[in-house]
């Protein structure tokens, strides 16, 4: 036996003659494809090259899996579409000099197989992966490129074009079993068995099976174009092609090249190399870069929570309390009403089946989830969310009878929507034990979490609910406790504004579709009518204490007959078994010129305002906030990163013009004249 080692690499030649590359990143819990790690890889496979072995096997000795992918640092770099070519093609020579060499060669999977170490494994005559850690995936559609060092190529011969391509466009991680059914990988087995199960592969390697006959009819040149229009049609319904750019590239590829392999090879390299420089990938890698600031936000390691009492089991609190059992922990579930507590059962029922599907695992999180009517988990609870009425007075009162039962140490987040934590701390004896756990609706699909700090609020309690914030998978944003805090306050101008269009006479079809053209997930007054028109109002209302917004007299009526939105299957649209019914739009109707501009620039002036106040720490935080929390479109890389791209001088200029045409609503705030965005 002969080791080898490099910096990041280590090769073992056992007995079998089999060459082992044992890929270990120093000072680094995650292995990743950095130049560094390319670069030794290179010379390592050219010494291979040189030396055929019996066979080479490509593993991590990272506890926490494969490979995650390329380093996104090194996305940003590339000076120009030219520089990046180059890096690109020189993966390629690498990844199909694996492929060449003249020797079986495996990749064993753990944990995460990602973007270019799925690639790396792709290059490989076999994949062999655990059976119950991996997860496999081309995420690469969700930084706004698409798969680079071959997988385009190679994951299509591994899966079949229809697998593969929804593979790569909807960016869908695999587990191994999937993956096994799939063509993926070759085999998933128990982890005790992986390295057995590779040096069996090389000294008997099986035959690789082709993909059924059928399969390849949708190949055939004159069938890609009806396959590619089928394809675009359902793309097109969530990613229009001027704003993400990928899913048509990968489409494209896969309709002019794959009849090639070399040159499809080809060009892939170009096309990813033209879209890693451009807006869209740049600005969604920002955004993942967002992501990952905000879950290192949840910094202190020695906070441990174990049990959780939610008090009120309306759709907020139900929802909390449902996801929480989800991800783990014990919660308790308070409200006045038994048959309340039932409905949060069966909600829970209905999602645990949809995500955990195993018998065994809903039981287990229905048996974390307990009704307790009486209270008898406040005792107990490390942490206490309250979210019941948004009532600074009920709040307050409830506070108060809770207080005494509870553990010193326990901590009270309130799920607040726009109710200051100064307005509530009177009522307790030890006010530095309040803070804000803001959740979004619904909860089991919206990242964000605001974490409200009062003035009161201890540095213990801001980083407990921080802690729970990212153990139960959402991503903390800290905020200050002001009106309607950082995503509320930035969102509702916006949304006033979109029902002042209405007022005026712009049908609300047309609101919502310039919206959504802009790059909004949903327009405005969909938007408000998901969230619920009674909740709406509420934070309009206390909202327009202290901002320039106009509060509705058309929301107020609607709100008064119980008209709410979704919730009630009416609101601005019109709802059956829970889905929107558009009504026709208007023939020949003309939009005003400036709809969008209304809308967009209420809601980035509120941004500004933000910064200038300092509601989060930075310009990144914000932005991240308003991303995650309203879902303003992604590939903009936010609000004040929108500003800068465009402009600051020409998105101030608009928004003077909009003052002199409409008011002083569109008043530019101070920030604009006082920080200079960057």
């Amino acid at each position: 036996m002969t080791k080898k080692k490099y910096k990041n690499w280590n090769v073992v030649n056992d007995d079998n003659n089999i060459s082992w590359l044992h890929l270990d990143i120093p000072k680094s819990s995650t292995n990743v494809l950095n130049e560094q790690v390319i670069i030794e890889l290179d010379t390592i496979v050219n010494e291979l090259s040189d030396n055929v072995p019996a066979g080479v096997v490509i593993l991590s000795d990272k506890a926490s899996g494969f490979i995650a992918g390329a380093d996104i640092n090194e996305f940003t770099t590339f000076e120009s579409e030219d520089a990046a070519l180059v890096n690109i093609q020189r993966a390629h020579a690498i990844f199909n000099n694996i492929e060449n060499l003249n020797c079986p060669t495996v990749a064993v999977i753990h944990g995460f197989c990602l973007g270019g170490g799925m690639e790396l494994a792709l290059a490989c005559d076999y994949r062999i992966a655990e059976e119950d850690s991996s997860s496999l995936g081309l995420p690469e559609i969700k930084l706004g490129i698409h798969p680079g060092f071959g997988g385009t190529v190679r994951s299509i011969e591994r899966m079949g074009s229809f697998a593969a391509l929804d593979f790569m466009l909807t960016g869908r991680n695999l587990k191994a079993h999937q993956a096994k059914k799939s063509g993926l990988i070759t085999y998933a087995v128990p982890k005790r068995h992986l390295l057995t199960a590779a040096t069996q592969t090389i000294l008997n390697p099986p035959r690789i099976k082709s993909r059924p006959w059928w399969e390849k009819i949708i190949n055939f040149r004159f069938v890609r174009p009806l396959v590619a229009k089928m394809l675009i049609k359902k793309v097109t319904i969530k990613a229009k092609r001027a704003h993400y750019p990928a899913p048509y590239a990968i489409i494209d590829l896969w309709l002019k090249h794959l009849d090639n392999r070399k040159i499809m090879l080809q060009e892939e390299a170009k096309s990813i190399a033209h879209l890693l420089v451009g807006k869209t990938a740049q600005n969604l890698i920002r955004v993942f870069k967002l992501t990952e600031q905000l879950k290192g936000l949840a910094k202190d390691k020695s906070v441990s929570i174990e049990h959780i009492h939610v008090i009120g089991g309306g759709v907020m609190g139900g929802d909390i309390a449902i996801w929480c059992a989800l991800q783990g922990f014990n919660v308790t579930m308070q409200d006045q009403r038994h048959e309340t507590l039932a409905g949060v059962i069966k909600r829970a029922v209905k999602l645990y089946k949809r995500i955990l599907k195993q018998k065994r695992l809903i039981n287990a999180a229905l048996d974390r989830l307990i009704p307790d009517i009486n209270g008898n988990g406040l005792a107990k609870a490390d942490v206490v969310i309250e979210a019941i009425f948004e009532d600074a007075e009920v709040k307050c009162n409830l506070y108060k009878e809770i207080e005494p039962k509870l553990k010193r140490t326990a901590i009270i987040a309130t799920n607040t929507s726009s109710i200051p934590l100064e307005k509530l701390t009177g009522s307790l004896k030890k006010a530095d034990r309040l803070v804000g756990l803001h959740f979004f609706n619904p909860v089991s699909r919206m990242p964000l979490v605001e974490i409200v700090v009062g003035e009161k609020t201890s540095n213990k309690a801001q980083q407990v609910a921080t802690t729970l914030t990212k153990k139960i998978k959402k991503l903390p944003l800290p905020v200050t406790s002001t009106p309607g805090f950082l995503v509320n306050r930035i969102l509702m101008p916006y949304l006033t504004e979109a029902v002042t269009l209405f007022e005026e006479g712009v049908p609300i079809t047309v609101i919502d579709k310039v919206a959504v053209n802009f790059g909004m997930p949903m327009g405005p007054i969909e938007l408000a009518d998901t969230v619920g028109l009674d909740i709406c109002l509420h934070v309009a209302e206390n909202l327009a204490e202290s901002m320039p917004i106009t509060v509705s007299e058309h929301l107020k009526q609607l709100v008064s007959r119980k008209v709410l939105g979704k919730k009630t299957g009416q609101g601005f649209y019109e709802f059956k078994k829970g889905k929107l019914v558009k009504p026709k739009e208007k023939n020949n109707y003309i939009a005003p010129a400036d709809v969008e501009d209304r809308l967009i620039l209420r809601l980035i002036n509120e941004t500004m305002a933000c910064l200038r106040e300092q509601v989060a720490e930075s310009k990144d935080l914000i932005d991240a906030g308003i991303i995650f929390g309203t879902g303003f479109a992604p590939f903009y890389g936010g609000p004040l990163q929108y500003v800068k791209e465009c402009g600051q001088e020409q998105v101030l200029m608009r928004l003077e013009n909009l003052e002199k045409a409409h008011g002083s609503r569109f008043k530019p705030d101070d920030g604009w004249k006082t920080i200079i965005v960057e």
